[in-house]
This record gives structure tokens, C-alpha cells and sequence, in this order.
């Protein structure tokens, strides 16, 4: 994602980033509720690739950030996770 939108992507700046983000998720969030297994992929590719192109403006690591949840829950320490739900 670096190398084929990081320039584009500083250009078009966070916050421009952010709302697209935000557009794509409410697009997967549409393919949730019908049975289209094709757009679901398409939707949850576009998600990834808005979600990288915002860490790689904020210089965040995706992989570093994805690395707190390795151990289990990052609250309770569990595998699964152990932690009452909320109200």
C-alpha cells in the first residue's frame, strides 16, 4: 500500500483519508446485511487498504499495532477472551 499510494494518499492528507475510511465502512456495513459474499471481500479489501493508507500518513505500523492483540485479549490476557460484556 506504501509504495503504490503514499504519495497520493500524503496529498489527498489524514483527514480526507479518514472520511473515505469512514465511507468504506459504511459500505461494508451495507454488505453485511445482504447475502453477497463477493461484495463483502471487496468492501472488506477496501477497508484494509483505506485503514493502511491512514497508519502509513500517521507513521503506524500495521503489524506492530495488530501485535498487541498476539498474546490474547490486550485487558484480560485471555485466549479467549474473558472479559465480562458491557451493559
Amino acid at each position: 500500500m506504501r509504495r503504490t499510494y503514499l504519495e497520493r494518499d500524503e496529498r489527498r492528507g489524514l483527514d480526507a483519508s479518514f472520511r473515505r475510511l469512514v465511507e468504506e465502512v459504511g459500505e461494508l456495513a451495507r454488505t453485511l446485511r445482504h447475502d453477497d459474499p463477493a461484495a463483502r471481500v471487496e468492501e472488506f479489501g477496501d477497508v484494509l487498504a483505506w485503514l493502511a493508507s491512514l497508519a502509513n500518513q500517521a507513521g503506524v505500523d500495521l503489524e506492530a499495532a495488530a501485535g498487541r492483540y498476539e498474546g490474547g485479549c490486550p485487558k484480560c490476557g485471555s485466549i479467549p477472551c474473558a472479559c465480562p460484556f458491557g451493559p
